[in-house]
């Protein structure tokens, strides 16, 4: 009965958390890409003294003030959750968690704000190159304070620069500089970041192709696209280059979640990568079914993506839950341990913390020192202890597989729109494809839905760990009654969609409204 009502605190208190993270990033990456725009457009005004790139750029500044303002509410809300919701894992590691968050809170909240005032109340009272520089320090500040936070989750991914303290029974910080540039960390800090440069690119995109299709304003959305459209090119290149940086470290440090985007169950050489493809419904890691019921695969790309040789083994879920052997470009046989040795070894690193603290109570200092060489030794798999089925460590695969591919699929298809529009925009004949106008404006949904299924991705394929390895989500939520959850989880739910929808709204009359003073 415990049991039971401890997983539905876990359910609750994760779909709360999917449903602040899921609703707050609705607002922040529109906020990463469209300052740099803003201070691009401003650049121009200040290079020429033209007063329509003032006024251009004054209009996309009330959209960015809009989705900041929301945004900063949600995000609060997100980060109070983990000592409500998950105090076991703020007590666990918040000597390392709190860090990152705190540097953001403190140095990139503060100066972000600061020059957002700045920035929007300064026109008329600072010369024209201070308040660019104001500009784009906003932009630089928003950034920054996306970099904290994806460190820090970043770390959840792959912890790094800590060590376990067994008097505390806390994980401790011992190098700051191995969090801060974990690749992991940094893999992701810059592919979530162009993700949301192309987001933003996208927006502006369709909010001027509207202005188009309505016959208004038609230089202001004729050069706001051509910004969008190049901004957007170097977006998605740079997403591309991290994606791929992503991939690997995936591969090397999570090999399930990369396992589950792939739908991969049978490990082998060569692996292909699915380029599309179907998963079969029902489909368990111990039954004999196809994994697929329709793939087109790139091959050997997977293995390449993997391990950066086309020749190279990549495990499947099968392997990764019974074990495995393969041998490697250079000869060797490598092996790869099974659930039910992780498991062992977590069990083994839990027993002697039991053992250390009594050797510790009796003064025994030999056997503390047998206890913590036995930490030491097995500490990498401490969160396997907690966990008794071996199917409990497969994500959940039809949700990771489709996401990731929606995410690539979708990524490809902007990448080809902004090249056809800058090609229009050439040529002087954008203004008469009204059909693409309106393909403008219905991706930018579309742009929304892919930011959103890469962070289900990064979130769903690493479960069932809060700290990969280390810390399964079921070991790191509050102590609280289900109903207390139940009852936030639909307090938040109706708030958010009163703020999403007021957002929306106020949103929607300033682009009916348009900019002020240009053509």
């Amino acid at each position: 009965m415990t049991s039971m009502l401890l997983t539905s605190v876990v359910e609750w208190s994760r779909w709360q958390f999917a449903l602040t993270a899921i609703f707050h990033w609705f607002f922040v990456p529109l906020t990463l890409g469209i300052t740099f725009m803003l201070a691009i457009m401003e650049t121009i005004y200040v290079k020429t003294g033209d007063e329509f790139w003032k006024k251009t750029a004054k209009f996309w500044m009330k959209v960015f003030g809009i989705n900041f303002a929301i945004g900063v509410a949600t995000g609060i809300i997100l980060e109070f959750e983990f000592g409500t919701n998950w105090s076991n894992y703020s007590y666990f590691v918040g000597d390392i968690f709190g860090a990152p968050l705190a540097i953001e809170g403190i140095l990139a909240f503060f100066m972000e704000s600061t020059f957002i005032a700045i920035m929007f109340f300064g026109w008329n009272k600072l010369s024209k190159k201070t308040h660019l520089t104001a500009t784009w320090l906003t932009a630089v500040g928003a950034n920054i304070s996306a970099l904290w936070i994806l460190v820090a989750n970043g770390w959840m991914q792959y912890p790094a620069g800590m060590e376990f303290n067994p008097d505390t029974m806390r994980n401790e910080m011992v190098n700051f500089w191995e969090v801060l540039f974990s690749p992991v960390a940094i893999n992701k800090f810059f592919h979530t970041v162009t993700s949301g440069y192309v987001l933003a690119a996208i927006v502006v995109m369709g909010i001027s192709a509207w202005f188009m299709l309505k016959k208004r304003n038609i230089v202001f959305a004729k050069k706001s696209i051509l910004i969008a459209a190049v901004f957007g090119i170097f977006g998605s290149a740079a997403l591309i280059w991290t994606g791929d940086g992503s991939a690997y470290q995936v591969a090397q440090k999570q090999p399930m979640k990369l396992a589950a985007m792939e739908g991969l169950y049978e490990g082998k050489d060569k692996a292909g990568l699915i380029a599309v493809g179907v998963l079969t419904p029902g489909k368990e890691y111990d039954d004999s079914k196809d994994p697929y019921i329709f793939k087109i695969e790139i091959p050997r790309l997977l293995s390449f993506l993997s391990n950066r040789n086309f020749d190279s083994y990549v495990p499947g879920i099968n392997d990764l839950v019974n074990g495995y052997e393969y041998v490697d470009k250079d000869g060797n046989k490598q092996a790869g341990l099974s659930f039910a040795e992780k498991r062992d070894r977590g069990r083994i690193a839990n027993q002697a913390l039991i053992d250390y603290k009594a050797a510790k109570d009796r003064g025994d200092n030999s056997s503390q020192a047998e206890a913590l060489k036995l930490i030491d030794e097995n500490f990498k798999y401490f969160g396997y202890a907690h966990l008794e089925n071996p199917s409990s460590i497969i994500p959940n695969v039809p949700l990771t597989f489709y996401s990731f591919h929606v995410m690539v699929i979708l990524g490809c298809y902007f990448v080809l729109l902004f090249i056809v529009v800058l090609w229009l925009l050439y040529k002087d004949k954008l203004h008469n494809k009204r059909w693409l106008l309106w393909l403008m404006v219905f991706t930018i949904p579309l742009v929304y839905l892919a930011s959103q299924a890469g962070w289900i991705v990064a979130e769903v394929g690493r479960q069932p760990w809060v700290i990969q390895d280390l810390m399964p989500t079921v070991s790191a939520v509050s102590r609280i009654d289900a109903g207390a959850v139940q009852t936030t989880f639909i307090l938040f739910f109706s708030l958010f969609t009163v703020l999403l929808i007021a957002e929306l709204g106020i949103m929607f009359r300033q682009i009916k409204k348009g900019p002020e003073g240009v053509e």
